[in-house]
């Protein structure tokens, strides 16, 4: 059980972190002047970057050993959809990341603005992702806590070992 629980925090944290830059951060950078705004992406990503890759990786690693405690493949769905941010950085969001780097604060004008409005349609791909794996986190969780309640209810007992569960 302890698996899921730390499970989902990581996911939460990611997904929460991912949400935010999505509906707070990127509107307030965008209505900063080009050169400002620039230098404000720079910073904030520097920053951002470590904290969601490590945050991805974990969730994936918590998922894979809670798909393998609760054996329930679910978690394993959820948690590859997590790890699915590494590959999609990569990929998607990480030409525009380097263009944005190379770009020189005193000619941010007009290339900045429009990258930095691409970054953030390719960084909802990261808040999808991640709302994605906690979304089925919390299926996977909320199913392992009701198969593990129905075998434990008030006035059920156990089988003793080597008796079946089903009785003819």
């Amino acid at each position: 059980m302890l698996s899921g629980q730390l499970t989902t925090v990581a996911a939460a944290l990611f997904t929460g972190a991912a949400i935010y830059v999505n509906v707070a951060e990127q509107p307030a950078r965008q209505a900063l002047a080009a050169g400002p705004m620039l230098v404000q992406w720079q910073a904030s990503y520097r920053r951002a970057a470590l904290m969601q890759a490590s945050l991805a990786l974990i969730g994936g690693a918590l998922g894979c050993w809670a798909a393998y405690d609760l054996a329930d493949g679910r978690w394993l769905l959820a948690a590859l959809l997590l790890v699915a941010n590494w590959p999609y950085t990569l990929l998607c969001i990480k030409p525009t990341n380097d263009a944005l780097h190379r770009l020189p604060i005193a000619e941010a004008e007009p290339d900045a603005r429009r990258l930095v409005a691409t970054w953030g349609r390719l960084h909802a791909g990261r808040s999808a992702l991640g709302f994605g794996g906690g979304r089925g986190l919390s299926l996977g969780r909320a199913l392992s806590l009701q198969r593990h309640a129905g075998n434990h209810r008030i006035g059920r007992t156990r089988p003793q070992q080597g008796a079946s569960r089903c009785s003819t």
